[in-house]
């Protein structure tokens, strides 16, 4: 597969840039890639060249336009079905797309509590309730996935997949605050660090300068 291109953000920063970006990596795909530098007077301007949304990422093939994180994991699934981004079993393959959703549409007081900042060591400020609940939840959805699904591989369905592309930067958030973490947990989040492909997105992280705030 060629002509592919991929809009994203900072590596530093964007957690939604990372998701697609890292399961067209583990697709084995090639693919163009271009960075808008976030925060700067004409970083939207730049992204509506892309996609109405007006965000990134933006997955471009050919005349198809594919805008939001699942939803270019889903067709880079489809493009690479031998990738096996979806589990093969059909009840595996629901809770992973559900778990996949939960993260997608959910934890949005842990987002903006603890923001994606790979370079950075950051004390771990005073949780409210509503970010405790989420990392209680989070740890408790990998649980599940690896107590079920896990038998085959390290990732929360045993092989890596979408549901571990969408998960991937909050394993960068929780190493960043150094979040306390069960030991189910602490294993996953070495495996997915450990993976070539997201090792080379979190160098590329360092190199890139800061953003003002």
């Amino acid at each position: 597969m060629s002509g592919l291109k991929l809009v994203i953000g900072n590596k530093n920063y964007s957690s939604w840039s990372l998701r697609p970006w890292l399961a067209l990596r583990q697709a084995g795909a090639t693919f163009a890639e271009e960075m808008i530098a976030l925060r700067q007077p004409d970083t939207r301007t730049r992204i509506l060249a892309f996609s109405a949304a007006g965000r990134v990422p933006v997955l471009i093939d050919g005349d198809v336009t594919v805008w939001e994180s699942l939803a270019i994991c889903e067709y880079v699934a489809e493009l690479f079905p031998q990738a096996g981004l979806w589990p093969d079993e059909r009840q595996a393959r629901a809770i992973c797309r559900s778990v996949a959703t939960e993260m997608h549409a959910g934890f949005a007081p842990l987002r903006q509590a603890l923001p994606m900042d790979y370079r950075a060591s950051l004390p771990l400020p005073a949780l409210d309730a509503a970010v405790a609940d989420d990392i209680a939840r989070i740890q408790a959805v990998w649980r599940m996935a690896r107590e079920r699904f896990g038998a085959g591989g390290p990732f929360l369905f045993g092989r890596f997949s979408v549901a571990d592309a969408m998960y991937a930067p909050v394993v960068t958030r929780f190493n960043t605050y150094g979040v306390a973490l069960d030991e189910v947990a602490r294993a996953y989040c070495t495996a997915i660090l450990a993976l070539p492909a997201m090792r080379e997105w979190l160098d590329a992280a360092r190199t890139e300068p800061a953003l003002p705030q």
